[in-house]
């Protein structure tokens, strides 16, 4: 199923935002909750967000495709326009629309958890099961830690 089907399965009884700064703010507390990095998905130009509490899928639309380097850890990473997962506490399963460039590929990101026991580490995992597990910290906010 694309994105845009998965998507329209779920806009019932979900909540939607369509205003950017709102977009921005939805999309970074539902990490939050979820106990994840609020730097993780670092989208500008948000158009929509949406959130279907009872099934866990998030649907985040943006202007245009986006590339990001997370300086910490030195990769660079790619959101397409639609970027669509079903969220859980600490995990993102079925994800769409995230890559990560690993030498001169660039590798479709399908999970991403963080484990109880050791909240300081998140794994992102691709569709034949091959993960790469890096510190939280390289993911938080760099607005922030740039502040401080």
């Amino acid at each position: 199923m694309s994105p845009k089907q998965l998507i329209e399965t779920h806009r019932e009884n979900a909540e939607m935002y369509s205003d950017p700064l709102l977009c921005k703010e939805k999309s970074r507390e539902l990490l939050e909750k979820m106990h994840f990095p609020k730097g993780l998905l670092p989208l500008d130009e948000l158009i929509e967000v949406g959130y279907n509490e009872s099934t866990g899928f998030i649907w985040m639309k943006q202007k245009q495709r986006k590339e990001h380097k997370f300086r910490a850890i030195g990769r660079t990473v790619s959101y397409d326009n639609e970027v669509t997962a079903f969220l859980e506490d600490r995990q993102m399963k079925k994800l769409t629309g995230v890559k990560s460039k690993e030498l001169l590929l660039w590798i479709t990101v399908s999970d991403i958890y963080i484990e109880a026991p050791n909240p300081q580490e998140i794994t992102f995992k691709n569709p034949t099961g091959l993960s790469r597990t890096f510190p939280t910290s390289a993911f938080e906010d760099e607005v922030v830690k740039e502040e401080n």
